[in-house]
């Protein structure tokens, strides 16, 4: 199973997501089963985020958890830029904690840039909430490469463990600088969206693609799989599916032993072409 090193810790390269999860309560005990199905597959990243509804999310996640040893689990919230100061952050931070029934998260993000907090205040906030254990490391999400240069340029900003940013076969705009960028100071994409789905309201035809069917019909697996195993490929990124689907989850973790040929990636380069120039990220 190919795995990934993320804030010192090597995490099989495909996790769990959980956007949309936690919102319906008829769908409680199926999304429970889903998450606790992909842990007993082997993942080990959980991603969740406070604004995700509105705390439901994390909810969810520590219930579904709580059979497991958190030792054997990756887990990561994200702070949403109104709450990132350092008059509130902590506060907000105890609250992911109090509701994921755990006393620490392994990687806690910067969910977007936005609002009036300077990002220096933000990041310094992050590190010091780095050094009183409540957190392992910290990390941003949506930031684009002018975002990441202002960000290393600040004096915490070299302890970024890891960027979230929506990539998948179809949205490629983030390998013409961003992933280049990243791949050099050594810091892991977090794939968010990599079938597409909901996310920014991204409309994809992807997965009935005729050309991914025929690469994933010759690993024998779906193309929900095929574009999984495609997102983590180069060995920097942990892809974080979502599903409510037991099944569909234990299909997506698998999707991390799957070896693409050459033949397979220039194949589905040819189909869906890596960008020729910077391409802005769209960031919901």
């Amino acid at each position: 199973m190919r795995k990934v090193n993320i804030a010192r810790q090597s995490v099989p390269a495909v996790g769990i997501g959980t956007w949309h999860m936690g919102n319906e309560p008829q769908n409680h005990d199926e999304e429970v089963a889903a998450i606790r199905a992909g842990i007993e597959a082997g993942a080990r990243a959980v991603d969740t985020a406070e604004v995700y509804g509105d705390g439901k999310s994390e909810t969810l996640v520590g219930e579904a958890l709580k059979p497991f040893n958190r030792d054997d689990i990756f887990l990561i919230s994200k702070v949403k830029p109104d709450n990132a100061s350092k008059a509130v952050m902590e506060q907000h931070l105890d609250a992911s904690l109090k509701r994921l029934q755990t006393d620490h998260l392994d990687l806690y993000l910067y969910h977007w840039r936005g609002g009036s907090i300077p990002l220096e205040e933000t990041v310094a906030e992050l590190d010091r909430l780095r050094g009183t254990g409540k957190i392992g490391a910290w990390g941003v999400s949506n930031f684009d490469i002018p975002d990441m240069q202002e960000l290393v340029g600040l004096p915490a900003g070299g302890n970024v463990a890891a960027n979230e940013d929506l990539y998948n076969i179809e949205s490629r705009g983030i390998e013409y600088d961003l992933l280049p960028w990243q791949r050099e100071r050594h810091i892991p994409l977090i794939a968010y969206s990599p079938v597409g789905g909901l996310a920014n309201n991204l409309k994809t035809s992807m997965l009935t693609d005729a050309v991914v069917r025929e690469v994933a019909a010759r690993h024998g697996v779906s193309t929900y799989e095929l574009l999984v195993a495609w997102t983590v490929r180069d060995g920097n990124t942990l892809s974080i599916p979502q599903t409510s689907n037991p099944e569909h989850m234990r299909a997506n973790i698998a999707a991390a032993g799957i070896e693409l040929t050459d033949e397979d990636l220039a194949q589905l380069d040819k189909r869906y072409p890596a960008p020729t120039h910077h391409v802005p990220l769209d960031v919901d």
